[in-house]
């Protein structure tokens, strides 16, 4: 990809899936949604970005729960952009919200953390340099 993309603060950038059997799940998905798939090599597997049919633009990852994705639940996790996400991240837990993974990058211009709200519901907060 040439240029980065550029994320809308509060917009939902990104949404991955970890389970046991990515290989499988990606099939499901693209039998029943018609998304395309793209193996992503990570070292001994492969995880898989899903594509829109046509164009091939990259929407969502099934990744197998392993290595950093190890512990995740097995459920759609979305990634919304937000302003700052050390600030972010200490307004959750003041909260009475918590942390479910320790702050990490992806890439040099990308941080994100995964976050359990008060009520249980996950979703990780994702901080992007060229977010507007």
């Amino acid at each position: 990809m040439a240029e980065t993309p550029q994320f809308l603060k509060g917009s939902i950038a990104w949404a991955d899936l970890s389970v046991e059997n990515a290989t499988e799940l990606s099939e499901f998905y693209m039998q029943v949604i018609g998304w395309g798939t793209s193996k992503v090599d990570m070292g001994g597997y492969f995880d898989y970005c899903m594509t829109t049919p046509k164009t091939s633009i990259p929407v969502a990852g099934v990744c197998h729960s392993r290595g950093e994705n190890a512990g995740i639940p097995s459920q759609w996790l979305m990634y919304v952009v937000v302003d700052n996400l050390d600030h972010s991240l200490a307004a959750c837990i003041r909260l009475g919200g918590k942390p479910l993974t320790p702050i990490r990058s992806h890439g040099p211009n990308s941080r994100y953390c995964v976050i359990q709200d008060p009520a249980g519901a996950v979703l990780a907060i994702y901080q992007n340099k060229s977010s507007i």
